[in-house]
């Protein structure tokens, strides 16, 4: 499969993802509930909805591509997700869920500081994206970057108070500490 996802990136009818998806209307909606939501229970509900909406691709050729990293990735094959998020960010530089995964999978496997740069650009391209941000706060933690950590964990807390990774916040977090 990867074979054929890489010989289908070549093909010059697939060789651009959409530059811009519209807005889904929900996410605007969603993102103000999750910040004024009165549970735990609740949060995660609207949470839930917020990732399909992340995960929605900008296009069908986009989408087979996350959905076959995510796929690789619940079946234990790293390598062949990280090939297929390398290939959705080389499709769609502008989409902020492929960085996003691309970084879950270097998280996972304790490389904080290889998913810092692909964090930030989840972030820069989708700065409500408290997921992608809680990652980078965990991520600069586990660099032992423990301020701006910090800080960074209560950006996204001021968008979903709820996150489960608030108890890192002021937590003493020292360097190399397995989160």
């Amino acid at each position: 499969m990867l074979a054929l996802l890489t010989a289908a990136l070549a093909h010059p009818a697939l060789a651009a993802c959409p530059a811009e998806t519209p807005e889904d209307p929900r996410r605007a909606v969603l993102m103000d509930q999750v910040r004024v939501a009165q549970s735990n229970d609740e949060a995660r509900l609207l949470t839930n909805q917020l990732w399909e909406i992340w995960a929605n691709a900008p296009d069908d050729h986009a989408q087979d591509i996350l959905d076959e990293g995510l796929q690789r990735r619940s079946y234990g094959d790293l390598a062949g997700a990280r090939v297929a998020f390398d290939a959705l960010i080389d499709y769609c530089p502008n989409y902020a869920e492929g960085y996003n995964q691309r970084a879950f999978l270097a998280f996972m496997q304790g490389q904080h500081s290889s998913a810092i740069p692909d964090l930030e650009r989840a972030v820069e391209l989708a700065p409500d994206h408290f997921a992608a941000l809680t990652g980078l706060a965990l991520a600069q933690l586990g660099e032992g970057a423990v301020e701006l950590g910090q800080d960074t964990l209560r950006r996204a807390l001021e968008m979903n108070p709820w996150l489960p990774e608030r108890r890192f916040l002021d937590a003493q977090v020292e360097q190399g500490t397995d989160l």
